[in-house]
């Protein structure tokens, strides 16, 4: 098997595409009163931003954070601290050494953070004085029953527990992007910034839209970061060609994006979110040109995506030419490129060597390494009558790569992609921090990149750094995020949590990593002296054991691509081959983890059990936005992938029960938590049909007293909701997302935990592993309405758990009415209690399964304020 490597162009003209006649139909938005002569174009006036929301000069809108709570009203609650080390530097600073801090520290005020843990702090209490007296009290018609309950109470406390104890001294790091420039990027003298690799992985053209993967790449083009030191490698898992020709077009396109985005500052800068945004418009100085610049943007991104959307046609139609001329009989199959040669990728009719996981390694240098000298933009472009006089008109490296993929060959999914990227980036760029999206992510913070290297480049726990997470945040969810999509409970609770400790887990995407963590080599605090790097570890290309050796040397330095002689292209083909991870640690010590479900929580445990810690990284502007699975299935099926992933990591070699050598205890209770809640479900989907007893004809009673049992169980859930009003509040979040939070945890547990905790036990009975599907993010074609996915609801398997608990309930409350009617005048008082507080029992599930009922209404429950 063979890989293609070719380099495109040495630089694609830094001009602008032909000027199209197709005008954009743009959304209504307010206008300030004021008119120019752009306002009698028909066109709506679009919102002018710059990276603090507004332009130079012009009316200032304050930003308001995604949860509807200004950057202030979230940071009411919480303090700045110092850090051990603040003192100790600030003044070698004043002499003229040391390094500046890069971010600050706040911590929860105290008037907040003392209750909240004298709350959890009486929760332990409570809830083992209620175990105690349910053993003590081991009264019960059904004593079978009444074990596992109490085995499920205190699974319950222990599980509760294990999550709740990291969030004792939650942080929040600011980064200080000022003092970053001041130090390593001022105007007028070389930059000193650290190079980064930014990778975006996509698995299919099919599954996963190409214009989102565009609009990615897009936004890390025109990133805030300085141009030589940023650049962008894609991931094509299914070696298609369309979407490589699609990366030819968006190339082009962002000759005049990019440029664009620098002129006028604007965010986000991915085109297609950056169009939706409607505002109040922002006049200045420059308003009219702008005005004119956004118009003829706009119009051009309009025909990008019409290219976009005929390239599968395009290829066909070549294909179709090509095979019509041709010589011998397979040449009716070829899929073509361009420039009249063979695609050594998958084939538009599959064939040998040319199909889905069969094809050869292909590595595309589309956008090549911008030269030193800075060309700025000149008045009038034969390609385009915008103004780019001062402007950076050169873009970031920009790379294709398809690994290769033999039949009987264990590709090991993402993480054997990432894996891939790892190898090839370091052949050609070697940035010393390495950072990865979805293809349905993007920049929506030009000022991201610079936030995660404060944190990398800090002076107090900087070196021992593995990775900086970022929280995920969407753009297409409802707006009462009905199947908890945001998951903000999490984000900004749990992972706040960590960051007091050894720091958050990895979360998939939207993270940065310190390429010398990938490598699995020590941090500096525990490294020895002598880092063995050999074939036998590294695999055996000497030109990227070399490159291990240049990281380790020197972290900061910039490589510029080597010229792609016949000996450097074929150490490319060898580094993405499917057989190179043979016999070596890939996969298992270095790089991302294979043999997993998920990679992200087994990378980021392998990352912290070797001593590194890791950093949240939060912004007023949110640095990162996505697309998420609004409809149930998939966002169920993704559910299954995580906790099934989750589970097989807990029953594996590197349990972190055991493993993690220099884990801390606190992390080491949050990994296993994070690793074994799924089995929980299993109790709840036991409590969940309780109801079915109000069908038996006699009372049975799991507890007695049963009043008392009741009004105990009822204590100790109300305290988990008083304590997660003090959540709400040094969070930053509503009352919503905790509810919904709830409520899908409620949904997730008759439905994808479950299924996840069948799928475990199958893997160890059968050593098959768990294989998932990849989560369809193709948008549902419906024009009228936003969240038309939402209302699509495909019944699989999972649901008949949650369909059963759902209905029995109904048919429990329904005879509970009706036998209080008919034995009103016979029951004692003791049984109408009972009554009432098993009706009480009912009444919750049927409320924390509402969002699912509403899936199965469907269409009929077409309100997404519900």
């Amino acid at each position: 098997m063979r890989v293609t490597v070719e380099r495109i162009s040495t630089n694609i003209k830094a001009g602008f595409p032909t000027i199209y006649v197709h005008a954009r139909t743009m959304q209504a938005m307010t206008t300030s009163p004021a008119t120019d002569a752009g306002a009698a174009t028909g066109l709506s006036e679009p919102l002018l931003s710059n990276r603090n929301g507004v332009h130079a000069g012009a009316l200032v809108v304050t930003p308001v954070a995604a949860n509807g709570h200004g950057g202030k009203a979230k940071d009411k609650y919480w303090k700045d601290v110092d850090q051990p080390g603040d003192m100790a530097v600030a003044p070698d600073l004043e002499n003229g050494g040391g390094r500046p801090l890069l971010f600050s520290n706040r911590r929860v005020k105290n008037i907040i953070l003392y209750p909240y843990r004298v709350l959890i702090l009486i929760r332990v209490i409570a809830v083992i004085l209620f175990v105690g007296w349910r053993i003590k009290n081991n009264n019960s018609d059904v004593m079978w029953f009444w074990v596992i309950s109490v085995v499920a109470d205190v699974w319950f406390s222990l599980s509760w527990l294990s999550y709740q104890l990291p969030k004792y001294n939650p942080i929040k790091m600011i980064p200080d992007l000022a003092t970053l420039r001041k130090q390593f990027d001022t105007p007028g003298r070389s930059s000193q910034l650290p190079g980064i690799d930014v990778i975006v992985t996509t698995a299919s053209a099919t599954d996963e839209p190409i214009l989102y993967t565009m609009n990615c790449v897009l936004s890390i083009l025109a990133a805030d970061y300085h141009i030589g030191r940023c650049n962008c490698y894609l991931s094509d898992d299914s070696g298609s060609l369309v979407l490589y020709e699609a990366l030819v077009e968006t190339a082009k396109f962002a000759a005049l994006w990019v440029p664009f985005c620098r002129k006028h500052q604007i965010d986000p800068r991915a085109p297609e979110s950056y169009f939706e945004l409607e505002g109040p418009l922002c006049g200045g100085a420059s308003h009219k040109e702008f005005i004119q610049d956004y118009k003829h943007v706009c119009t051009q991104y309009e025909e990008f995506k019409k290219h976009l959307d005929m390239l599968p046609n395009t290829i066909r139609q070549r294909a179709d030419i090509y095979s019509k001329t041709g010589t011998k009989d397979e040449d009716a199959k070829v899929t073509w490129m361009a420039d009249g040669t063979q695609w050594p990728g998958t084939w538009l009719d599959p064939a040998e060597k040319h199909r889905a996981g069969h094809h050869a390694g292909i590595v595309k240098i589309v956008q090549s390494h911008p030269e030193h000298v800075v060309p700025l933009g000149v008045h009038e472009s034969n390609d385009s009558s915008l103004n780019f006089d001062g402007v950076d008109m050169r873009l970031p490296m920009l790379v294709y790569v398809a690994r290769e993929k033999c039949p009987g060959v264990e590709h090991n999914k993402k993480a054997g992609a990432l894996n891939a990227e790892l190898r090839i980036s370091a052949l050609l760029s070697n940035a010393p921090f390495f950072i990865n999206f979805d293809c349905d992510h993007y920049i929506n913070n030009s000022e991201a990149l610079h936030a995660a290297v404060c944190f990398m480049l800090d002076p107090r726990e900087g070196d021992n750094t593995g990775f900086v997470q970022f929280p995920q945040r969407f753009d297409n969810v409802d707006p009462t995020d009905r199947y908890g999509n945001h998951n903000r409970v999490f984000f900004d609770g749990a992972m706040y949590g960590l960051n007091g400790q050894q720091g958050p887990t990895y979360l998939g995407t939207g993270c940065m990593f310190r390429r010398l963590a990938l490598y699995g080599i020590d941090p500096p605090c525990w490294r020895a002296e002598d880092i063995i790097v050999d074939s036998n570890r590294f695999g055996n290309s000497l030109p990227f054991l070399n490159s291990v050796l240049a990281a380790i040397k020197q972290e900061e330095g910039v490589t510029l691509p080597p010229t792609l002689d016949d000996s450097f292209l074929e150490e490319m083909t060898k580094v993405v081959s499917s057989s190179y991870d043979d016999s070596t640690d890939w996969g298992r010590g270095i790089g991302y983890i294979y043999n997993m479900a998920t990679e992200d929580i087994v990378t980021g445990f392998r990352i912290h059990g070797q001593g590194w810690r890791s950093m949240y990284a939060t912004m007023e502007r949110e640095a990162f936005r996505g697309t998420a699975p609004i409809n149930l299935t998939e966002r169920l099926r993704q559910i299954v992938r995580w906790s099934g992933g989750s589970l097989e990591m807990f029953f594996s070699h590197i349990s972190p029960l055991f493993a993690g050598r220099r884990l801390s205890l606190v992390q080491r209770l949050s990994y296993i938590n994070f690793t074994i809640y799924p089995l929980t479900s299993l109790f709840i989907l036991m409590y969940a049909f309780c109801p079915v007893m109000w069908l038996l004809p006699t009372e049975i009673l799991v507890q007695r007293p049963y009043t008392r049992y009741i009004v105990y169980l009822i204590i100790v859930i109300v305290m988990i909701h008083v304590i997660g009003m003090f959540e709400i509040m040094w969070a930053g979040i509503t009352w919503l997302d905790w509810w919904r939070n709830e409520q899908f945890f409620m949904i997730g547990s008759v439905t994808a935990y479950p299924t996840a905790v069948l799928h475990m036990v199958v893997n160890i009975l059968t050593k098959k592993g768990i294989h998932f599907r990849v989560t369809t993010k193709q948008p549902v074609a419906d024009t009228d309405d936003k969240y038309a996915e939402m209302y699509e609801v495909h019944w699989v398997p999972m649901m008949i758990p949650a369909v059963v608990v759902l209905f029995s309930n109904i048919l429990a409350i329904g005879v509970a009415i009706g036998k209080s009617i008919l034995y009103m005048g016979t029951w004692s008082a003791a049984q109408k209690r009972h009554g009432a507080l098993g009706l009480l029992f009912n009444l919750w599930i049927m409320v924390l399964l509402y969002p699912f009922a509403l899936a199965i209404i469907g269409r009929w429950a077409k309100r997404t304020g519900i």
